[in-house]
């Protein structure tokens, strides 16, 4: 299904100037009705674009607002408003109903025509419908690709038709919204889809769970003079605008000419993502970025690892269990802030004195000086474990809930 923010890149929609709930952008279109009074909002269906002149309300506006805020109530995708000698203005108390319920008002000027918009609607909303079926044939193949390699048949052709040459450096991009986010990552599709449109001449898209996958073509980038970190840091910021906070994180795999290492290239794009989500850091956007995480995580005997984990951090954990403290977590932030009191006092919302408090005790229960650099780079590294070895409990995990086309 179309989206509301798809109309702002089609030409034939040019008239059409956004002028209220800019969050609402991501909310899908089924059809287009004209409404031009409130005693015809029963007629509204859910997800429908509404068109008004104005011809039949007051010239006070004030049943512009009531029109408006009856089909909220209806669940209907955005409103485009007509403006000339029925309604003038559309008065600032709509659009800031608008802006708060993240639902689109357009202005269209009075020069141009209903019945060109009706039938621009119609035909735009039926080409969508036709691409829906590429679409799933789309993510079947990616499906297959990622999944079911290894008794997948399926020929090169399949993969040139949708632009991707054989020899092509491909690999995935995963996009999904952190574990502690009530959000589905189809809240931010349509963001998402609008900057990797702007970014890459073609791609295949599969929506798994609450993840939103990307086959990319390396050669395929329109801009490739920017670097991909600008694209992601525009898709936060507009989550950010919208929610009001950074909601959503993006990894991506490495790139390879051999189609039997796609799985591979989404299984790192998901490495990325857990590492991010457990150092809040969005700057790490790419798998070749991870650096000793890398090393960690390709130790031929993992025993050795987890033996070096429990001996750096096994007191504490052991504390936090007994006593339902969260030193554990306290120490991720005090090498995060390089042992900043002031930064991590701000961060955690805590008095310095309490700050200095906690430090003191980790350094007891491990019996370590936190000052040291070799300290802080052996606890830095059993961190590092923890979440190589939680990366893998989680792939575990979703790899049971795979569902099957």
């Amino acid at each position: 299904m179309a989206s509301v923010s798809d109309l702002l890149v089609e030409p034939e929609f040019k008239m059409l100037k956004l002028i209220a709930g800019e969050n609402g952008l991501y909310r899908q279109i089924s059809g287009i009705n004209v409404i031009e009074s409130v005693d015809l909002i029963p007629f509204c269906r859910p997800n429908e674009i509404i068109i008004t002149t104005g011809i039949h309300l007051d010239s006070d506006s004030k049943q512009l607002e009531e029109l408006i805020e009856k089909a909220f109530e209806k669940r209907v995708a955005g409103f485009i408003v007509n403006t000339g000698p029925y309604i003038s203005k559309i008065p600032s108390s709509t659009i800031q109903f608008a802006n708060d319920k993240q639902i689109p008002i357009f202005e269209m000027a009075w020069k141009y025509r209903i019945a060109d918009l009706l039938k621009s609607t119609f035909q735009f909303l039926s080409v969508k419908q036709q691409s829906a079926h590429q679409q799933q044939s789309d993510e079947k193949l990616l499906y297959n690709l990622i999944f079911h390699y290894d008794e997948f048949q399926f020929s090169i052709e399949s993969l040139e038709k949708r632009g991707f040459p054989n020899g092509s450096e491909l690999g995935i991009i995963t996009c999904t919204t952190p574990t502690s986010s009530k959000n589905n990552i189809h809240r931010y599709e349509s963001i998402i889809l609008y900057e990797f449109q702007n970014r890459y001449n073609y791609f295949l898209a599969l929506k798994q769970h609450n993840q939103l996958i990307f086959l990319i073509n390396r050669q395929e980038v329109k801009t490739a003079h920017i670097p991909f970190s600008k694209t992601v840091e525009k898709i936060y910021e507009k989550v950010t605008e919208m929610n009001g906070q950074e909601d959503l994180i993006i990894g991506m795999g490495n790139f390879s000419t051999y189609l039997g290492d796609i799985a591979k290239s989404y299984k790192e794009s998901l490495t990325v993502i857990h590492l991010v989500e457990q150092h809040k850091n969005p700057f790490i956007q790419k798998y070749k970025e991870i650096g000793a995480y890398k090393l960690l995580m390709n130790v031929s005997d993992q025993s050795i690892i987890k033996a070096f984990q429990q001996d750096m951090l096994g007191p504490l954990y052991m504390y936090d269990h007994l006593h339902n403290t969260d030193f554990v977590h306290f120490l991720r932030i005090f090498l995060a802030e390089e042992g900043s009191t002031i930064r991590i006092s701000k961060k955690l919302f805590i008095h310095r004195n309490t700050v200095n408090y906690k430090i003191k005790k980790i350094e007891a229960l491990l019996d370590a000086n936190l000052n040291h650099t070799f300290t802080r780079t052996n606890l830095n590294m059993a961190l590092m474990i923890e979440d190589i070895l939680s990366q893998k409990n989680n792939l575990l995990e979703n790899s049971t809930k795979r569902q099957v086309f």
